[in-house]
């Protein structure tokens, strides 16, 4: 009686030992393929903040799509998530204004009423593939890699403050000037913190739909460009 007992007991147990493994084991597969999904396929984004109006204003839904990022395919023009340069438990949402290789023309973010260009081109830009794993720590150099150059007589001459975005950055700024803390403030970032590519606008429903191009037509095309 006992010995019959004792053996129910342990298929008892096997079988529930078996269950939770079972369990354990879906869950592990489960979340191996949203973590590939969310890492190389994109994510749901609720944006928040000023920055990016009225592209984007508080509470909008978005979806970063992580295959441009991946594939180096980030252009200027793009609305993109990046990882804060100073805290990298934050995201940031902003147009990408400048490539690498891009002579960058602004003010500060103080100056609301100056008129900001971008003149392409300050040398060729090479494949983005060879340092888009640059170190976070080049942030700190930032300032002095992207600093003023005035010395270029080709330049109209309102262009009264410039700077090359360094290999392996992106010159970041929200379409909202007035009311925006991007690379007019910290400078360049590395492409290394762009987290995916904003392609969909998914909240409100009034609103869904691909995003429009930058409001204020600061994203210009060269003839380098089109080449």
């Amino acid at each position: 009686m006992v010995g019959a007992l004792n053996h129910t007991l342990v298929e008892m147990f096997r079988r529930a030992l078996g269950k939770t493994l079972g369990f354990v084991g879906y869950t592990i597969q489960y979340g191996c393929i949203g973590h590939c999904a969310f890492e190389y396929i994109g994510e749901f984004v609720v944006c928040s903040g000023p920055s990016m109006e009225p592209t984007i204003v508080n509470h909008d839904v978005v979806f970063s799509e992580r295959m441009s990022r991946h594939l180096c395919k980030i252009q200027k023009g793009d609305i993109v998530i990046a990882k804060s340069p100073f805290d990298p438990h934050m995201n940031i949402c902003k147009r990408v204004i400048g490539l690498e290789g891009d002579k960058v023309c602004t003010s500060s973010p103080s100056d609301l009423f100056k008129t900001h260009t971008y003149v392409h081109n300050a040398w060729r830009r090479p494949n983005l593939h060879n340092h888009r794993t640059g170190a976070v720590s080049a942030i700190h150099h930032t300032r002095v890699a992207g600093r003023a150059d005035q010395s270029d007589s080709s330049l109209p001459g309102s262009l009264e403050n410039t700077r090359v975005v360094p290999k392996g950055h992106v010159w970041l700024e929200g379409d909202n000037l007035r009311n925006s803390s991007d690379s007019r403030s910290y400078g360049p970032i590395p492409y290394a913190l762009i987290r995916g590519r904003v392609c969909l606008k998914l909240w409100p429903p009034h609103s869904f739909g691909t995003l429009s191009e930058s409001p204020t037509k600061r994203i210009i095309k060269t003839q380098s460009d089109s080449d």
